[in-house]
């Protein structure tokens, strides 16, 4: 577990770097160019920083232990994190949004635009690369913060695809406007970006339950490993950062000790530790007059 964590906040400290490296080429861009659309990009490696710095101090925080305030741990940290990524992600696209407004009002024609435009490419390349180590390595260490990071910086690789096209296109054809109304669109780009990540953090935080296929993987765990039991109904389970909590009621022969019934349960215990990562595993045993004949019979 020590490792697991010290690997995720080496990978939020790398988004850090990234990030500035990202923002300070995208900014030397705009700065070369004067470009509304490649302004809209660098606003959004502003964010990405802001969010790397938060996705840092989550990853901290979800891995402190359990204390008596926080019984359960302070795994959700990560959620507020990506809520928090939702919100920033948003405001920057309402900035967007004014300055396209601006650049409709006043077209400019662009300065030294295919240099700007070189160095934008450089960036967006840097910053495809990490998306990917983002995503990947997010999922495998169970980081929703991180997948998270990885999905906003997807996002903004693909419009600043889009905006190296589009002012492609207007230094070609010499319609200007578009400049300001790339802008634009990257905003509506990352509003909907915002939105997901927000409405995928709020599932976490109002503990929805696991994917169904998860799920029915944990319902053939049970199964398998519960011999000697009846059978186990009123299955709950949740995710919280890393974690995913399971509960359950474990019916058993009325008749057992309390030794056998405990011999069982720590054999479903293992078994699902084994298949689920940084299970948290409550069962409520139950005798056999308790039965609801529902659920997850054993085999």
């Amino acid at each position: 577990m020590a490792r697991t964590l010290t690997s995720t906040a080496k990978i939020a400290v790398g988004s850090i770097l990234v990030g500035l490296a990202v923002l300070g080429l995208k900014a030397l861009a705009w700065w070369m160019t004067g470009s509304i659309a490649l302004l809209s990009d660098a606003m959004e490696s502003t964010v990405n920083v802001a969010t790397a710095i938060a996705a840092l101090i989550a990853i901290r925080v979800a891995a402190r232990p359990a204390d008596s305030n926080h019984p359960f741990g302070h795994h959700k940290a990560e959620f507020m994190s990506a809520v928090l990524e939702g919100v920033m992600i948003i405001i920057a696209a309402l900035l967007i949004f004014r300055e396209a407004v601006q650049g409709f009002l006043e077209p400019r024609v662009l300065d030294a635009p295919l240099e700007g435009l070189a160095v934008n490419v450089v960036a967006n390349i840097l910053n495809a690369v990490w998306c990917w180590v983002l995503i990947t390595r997010g999922r495998a260490l169970r980081s929703p913060a991180l997948v998270a990071d990885g999905k906003h910086l997807l996002s903004d690789v693909i419009s600043s695809v889009g905006v190296t096209a589009g002012v492609l296109l207007a230094i070609l054809t010499g319609w200007w406007v578009l400049d300001p109304a790339l802008a634009a669109l990257v905003a509506v780009n990352i509003l909907w970006s915002g939105w997901k990540v927000m409405t995928a953090s709020l599932s976490g935080l109002m503990d929805e339950a696991v994917p169904e296929g998860e799920l029915e993987m944990i319902r053939g765990v049970i199964s398998e490993a519960g011999e000697g039991a009846i059978e186990a109904h009123d299955l709950k389970t949740r995710h919280a950062g890393q974690a995913t909590f399971i509960e359950f009621h474990l019916v058993v022969d009325g008749q057992a000790t309390v030794t056998q019934a405990h011999d069982i349960c720590d054999r479903i215990e293992k078994a699902l530790k084994a298949r689920v990562p940084d299970a948290r595993i409550t069962i409520h045993v139950e005798p056999d007059d308790k039965a609801k004949h529902s659920g997850v019979v054993v085999l």
